[in-house]
């Protein structure tokens, strides 16, 4: 036992410097690259490879990698003081959605892809909302969004591998006075239509009323039964005295009085 422990007295000067040199080589020289990550790496500052996921090795202090998030990223624009085509001022903000699909591209071409990225779509968005009128941003949002997703992917997928998979305006900010202006319309819209189909009835009962004064006219009868019919409700009421006089007496008093 007491050799064991000299000979390791012995050896310490030797085993500790070794040591050290190979965590100086072994460790720098692994990485581990996640599943959802890409390793960039350059050699000399050159680039050398792109490394998939799992254990990888490099050069130690020759080469250098740089691991690019591949998922989806958010970025929340700031809010925006837009004045649209019809010159209304409006609050804007919207929500970019983006992911790298070349890991190359995002580290060579950019400095720094988000904030890049971020920033052209805050141009983009003042761009095309200054180009819009009011009511395409509130009533067709949907086109406004893919406007901005076309736009901004344009200028960033080629040049940067950065792809913009969705842009969602959020909200928009009206002023108080365009939202009183907003709600008179709407109010004034109403009753136009209110309107239009109180008249749409009464064209409609007026074409019936003319085909049932029509059929009457063809079929006598069907008057003299109209009329016991209509004495019939009056005497349910009970709200006054009603004397019946029968058709044919009313016809020979109105000719009575026409000659």
């Amino acid at each position: 036992m007491e050799q064991l422990v000299n000979l390791f007295v012995m050896t310490l000067p030797i085993v500790i410097p070794i040591l050290a040199v190979l965590g100086l080589i072994v460790i720098p020289a692994v990485k581990i690259v996640y599943q959802y990550q890409r390793g960039v790496v350059f050699r000399f500052g050159k680039l050398k490879s792109i490394r998939q996921p799992g254990l990888n090795l490099i050069l130690p202090w020759i080469d250098r990698m740089v691991k690019v998030d591949l998922r989806t990223r958010t970025v929340i624009l700031t809010p925006q003081e837009v004045i649209t085509r019809d010159n209304v001022t409006v609050h804007v903000d919207a929500v970019v959605y983006f992911n790298i699909i070349d890991p190359e591209r995002a580290v060579i071409q950019v400095e720094d892809f988000a904030l890049a990225t971020e920033q052209l779509a805050l141009t983009t968005l003042r761009s095309v909302l200054g180009r819009s009128d009011l009511d395409e941003l509130l009533a067709h949002r949907d086109r406004i969004n893919e406007r901005l997703r076309d736009i901004i992917d344009e200028h960033t997928e080629q040049p940067w591998g950065v792809m913009v998979t969705l842009v969602e305006v959020r909200d928009v900010l009206l002023p108080e006075n365009m939202q009183r202006v907003m709600a008179r319309q709407a109010e004034a819209e109403r009753e136009k239509r209110a309107k239009i189909i109180h008249a749409e009835g009464e064209l409609d009962a007026a074409e019936k009323l003319v085909q049932a004064g029509a059929k009457i006219a063809s079929e006598p009868v069907s008057l003299q039964l109209r009329y016991l019919q209509t004495l019939v409700e009056m005497a349910g009421e009970r709200t006054s005295t009603i004397i019946p006089i029968p058709l044919d007496v009313m016809s020979a008093l109105t000719r009575l009085v026409k000659d």
